[in-house]
Order: structure tokens, then C-alpha cells, then sequence
């Protein structure tokens, strides 16, 4: 049996609820059909926004929600989605499925969308396509409470009252989508815009740049080198890619094995922009935000490329949970993570289909770790035994343990391996009485298991008494291909 040790002794840090953040793009059927269906739909709707989906992001406790893109962001003028919507200006998204975007849902819904999340709206302004003065004017609309064209014409719109709103984006991959440029050019360019993004009526923008693309170090160097002193953000994007099988469902232990592999490489990105950032930013000041993360596979068979529709099974719950746990380890530098993409795109933690929805293993991942959302680190020590597939092996245990101001220790633990159970023996330093100890689990028959609209409790969390207490330890047993929540009260 192995041992892992959990220190309330050791100094650590809180861990960002924003780490469990969202994306939403004009992608696919993520917005439309996904989020909004309209005033007017059969579908059950508050203000146009599908009441199922919104209640189970709310049961999630989504804590902001990125939008308009994504590539998107840097063709969307933001005033073509204001006034009435049979006014509005339609456009094709040349970017994804060459389809027709009639802005029906823009500014005033998704601050409405956020309302009813109960979360904390991120936008992300055009600067590939766009014009300082047009993002300076769109946060004027949203927050100027004074006498101002915008502000009235946000008036005119329905909206008297400013909204609030606290991050927002300075142009997405301007590397590549938005606009192809140099580290040089675009730290130029984001000065120039950060300087026009003003803070109107008390309203503070916390100004997120564009960061690196995967290992683009010197990207990250030239942006903390030139304009750290203007930014509370850096963006990094990073997708993993299935290896040998890019189906979302088809997948053979070998594939399975390598790309849980592959999403590790997020550790050592992570670790290396930090290096950089720490350079120039010691403090710490300038948060690393990774507003674009999850596995990257095939569409599904007969729906549209350029939709990127993908199903979701317990691989991608256990990917999740790496994830998680590797942010986790990092929120003194990692301040904010935004999956891609909430609904119907990437990997989404909700699928819909007309009347229908069901959530994703994806889902029940954010569920299960949802204990964390600004909760006191703690450090765990423990040596993972190995996954061994062929000649090749890797760590086959991942965690993350907290403290929350209830005075709870929360322990997410998952076991990649898929043959073999490990166990281990949970070890609290630190002054501590248990009162209550209780567990929940995630796994199902296999790793490619996935819900469906006609079966969506192929993949759910259940009870799990796995466990013992003895002489103030848990003896706790990982089934292989599991996530685990241990929950233990004072």
C-alpha cells in the first residue's frame, strides 16, 4: 500500500476558482442550439437561454465564461450583434462551417447568459480585423454609467444601467487566427489598445493579452519584457491531440496510453512560461491564464467539419482531471482555465440535440473537483506507482487535496491505469479530527464509454465505499480507470 501524505503545515496558496472556467464560442452549435435557442423556441427558455443547459452549468458552479472566440473574436464587430434583431447585420463565419451568423445573440445576451449562470462574464475584443477606437467604445457601452453616445445607445437598446465586468481579452492566437503576428508587433499593438481600455464609472478591467501558443517561450519573454506592467493576464493555449486514434470513441488501449501521455506536456508548459514570466514578474502579479484547453479529436461521422462536434467518454473525464490537477499545483502562476468548448464543440461538458441534452463524463469531472473553487492547496507527497503499457510507462496516479473555509479536506484522486487497482493510505499532517469521511466515484466499464441521448448513465458519479478509516488514516482502493472524491469533515 502506498502512502500520501497531505500537509496543512506546508505554505501553498488558494486555488483560483476560475481554474474550472468556460468557453463559448460562434462555433458550431455551441451558442446557438447549445446555450441560446431563441425567445421564441418550443424549447424551455428564459430570455432565449435553454433552461436545462443553464441550470446544469449552474449544478457545475461555472465561475466565468469566455466569448465571442476564439478565431471568431478577431472577425466579430460587436455592434452588428446591438438594437433589434431583425436589424442586425448577418455575416458569414468563414472561420467555422462557412455558415450564416445573424448576431442574434450578442452583447446584451451574453451578459444576460452570465446573469443567469450566476457567473463572471470574459470577453475577448478584435484586434486582428478591429480598431482601438471600436474595443474602446465596446467597453464604454458595457460600463459607462455617464452621458456618452455609447452609453446611450445602450439606452436605447434597453439596457439604462451599465453592466460590470472585470476581464476581458485583448485580441485570441493573434500568432496566427488573429492576425499573424511577430511577439514584437502584437506587444506594441496590445499597448496601444490596453492604453484606450479605460475604467469607467468604477468599473476595473483586469486586461488579459494574447499569449503563446504551446512552447513559444520567446513569445512570452517579448510580451513580459515590453508590457507585463500593462496587463493582470497572459493567455496560453494548449490542446492535446489523440495519439495513433483520433476518433472520440474508437480508441485502443495503445492510443489511450499515449494521449493521456500527451496531455501531460501541460505540466512542463506550464512550468517553463512560469520560468519566464517569473523573470520579469517575480511577484507574480501577471496572472497566466489558459483560456484554451481539452482534447482535440475527430468530428463525429456525418456532421459538419468545420462544427467540431466531438462525443466525450471516460478518457476525457480522466484527461480532465490531469488537467485539473495540474493547474491545481500551479495556481500560484495559474489563475484562470477556460475549456473548449462548454456545448457542442471540442470537448463540452453539455451535448443537445434539438429538445435534448446529457451531460458528458467532462461534466461530472468539473462536478467532482468543483469542491476546490477557492479552496486552501494543499500539498500532497506520494510516489504514483507506474502504468506500464509495451516497453513505455508513465505515472498512473493524479491528485489534488484542499481546504475550504468549512473547514473540509476534499482529496481528488484518478487511477489512468486500466488493469490495475492501487491503494493508498491518506495521511493528514496538521492538526485534524475526523468526524465524517465519505466518497464518491467516477469510472464505468471501459475508458471509450460515453452517454448518449437514449443511455446518459453510462458514465456517472456514484457512491463509493472503497474506503477505511483506521487509527486516523483512510485506507483507500483506486479501481483502475477511476476518478475519486474524498471528502473528510472535522
Amino acid at each position: 500500500m502506498q502512502k500520501m501524505i497531505i500537509s496543512q503545515d506546508t505554505p501553498s496558496f488558494k486555488i483560483n476558482k476560475n481554474i474550472y472556467g468556460h468557453f463559448s464560442e460562434h462555433l458550431g452549435r455551441c451558442i446557438y442550439e447549445g446555450l441560446y435557442v431563441g425567445e421564441n423556441s418550443p424549447i424551455p427558455n428564459i430570455n432565449g437561454m435553454r433552461t436545462d443547459v443553464v441550470n446544469a452549468l449552474k449544478d457545475i458552479k461555472i465561475p466565468v465564461l469566455r466569448w465571442p472566440g476564439g478565431c471568431f473574436a478577431d472577425e466579430y464587430h460587436w455592434t452588428d450583434g446591438i438594437g433589434k434583431k431583425n436589424e442586425r447585420k448577418k455575416m458569414i463565419n468563414t472561420h467555422w462551417g462557412g455558415v450564416v451568423e445573424d448576431n442574434s445573440f450578442g452583447t446584451h445576451e451574453f451578459f444576460e447568459l452570465c446573469k443567469q449562470l450566476e457567473c463572471e462574464p470574459y470577453i475577448c475584443g478584435n484586434v486582428g480585423s478591429g480598431t482601438v477606437r471600436e474595443m474602446q467604445e465596446w467597453v464604454e457601452y458595457i460600463t459607462f454609467d455617464g452621458l456618452s453616445p455609447m452609453s446611450q445607445k445602450r439606452e436605447e437598446n434597453g439596457k439604462k444601467e451599465p453592466w460590470k465586468i472585470k476581464y476581458w481579452g485583448v485580441g485570441n492566437e493573434n500568432w496566427g487566427c488573429g492576425g499573424n503576428m511577430t511577439a514584437e508587433y502584437y506587444a506594441n499593438e496590445y499597448k496601444r489598445y490596453a492604453t484606450y481600455l479605460r475604467n469607467f464609472s468604477g468599473n476595473q478591467l483586469q486586461k488579459i493579452a494574447c499569449g503563446p501558443c504551446d512552447g513559444d517561450y520567446h513569445w512570452t519573454e517579448v510580451l513580459m519584457q515590453q508590457a507585463r506592467h500593462m496587463m493582470t493576464g497572459l493567455s496560453l493555449h494548449h490542446y492535446t491531440w489523440p495519439v495513433h486514434e483520433r476518433s472520440a470513441t474508437n480508441f485502443d488501449e495503445k492510443s489511450y496510453f499515449y494521449t493521456l501521455q500527451n496531455t501531460k506536456i501541460m505540466d512542463e508548459l506550464i512550468t517553463r512560461h512560469s520560468t519566464v514570466m517569473d523573470k520579469y514578474d517575480p511577484n507574480k502579479e501577471v496572472g497566466l491564464v489558459v483560456d484554451e484547453w481539452g482534447i482535440w479529436t475527430d468530428v463525429e461521422p456525418g456532421t459538419n467539419p468545420g462544427f467540431l462536434y466531438q462525443q466525450n467518454t471516460l478518457r476525457d473525464a480522466l484527461l480532465s482531471a490531469i488537467n485539473f490537477d495540474i493547474f491545481n499545483k500551479h495556481a500560484d502562476r495559474v489563475t484562470m482555465a477556460n475549456i473548449a468548448q462548454t456545448v457542442n464543440v471540442l470537448q463540452s461538458v453539455v451535448l443537445t440535440e434539438g429538445n435534448n441534452m446529457f451531460l458528458t463524463p467532462t461534466y461530472y469531472a468539473f462536478k467532482m473537483y468543483a469542491v476546490h473553487h477557492d479552496a486552501q492547496f494543499l500539498p500532497t507527497f506520494y510516489d504514483s506507482p507506474e502504468y506500464q503499457f509495451e516497453n513505455d510507462k508513465q505515472q498512473s496516479v493524479s491528485c489534488t487535496a484542499s481546504k475550504n473555509d468549512k473547514d473540509e479536506i476534499n482529496v481528488t484522486i484518478s487511477n489512468i491505469d486500466v488493469n490495475n487497482p492501487h491503494e493508498f493510505e491518506l495521511d493528514i499532517r496538521g492538526k485534524f479530527e475526523f468526524a465524517n469521511v465519505s466518497a464518491e466515484i467516477l469510472t464505468a466499464e471501459r475508458v471509450n464509454s460515453y452517454n448518449t441521448f437514449e443511455n446518459d448513465k453510462n458514465v456517472v458519479i456514484e457512491k463509493y465505499d472503497g474506503f477505511k478509516v483506521k487509527d486516523g488514516k483512510i485506507c483507500l482502493v483506486l479501481p483502475p480507470k477511476s476518478l475519486v472524491l474524498v471528502t473528510i469533515k472535522e
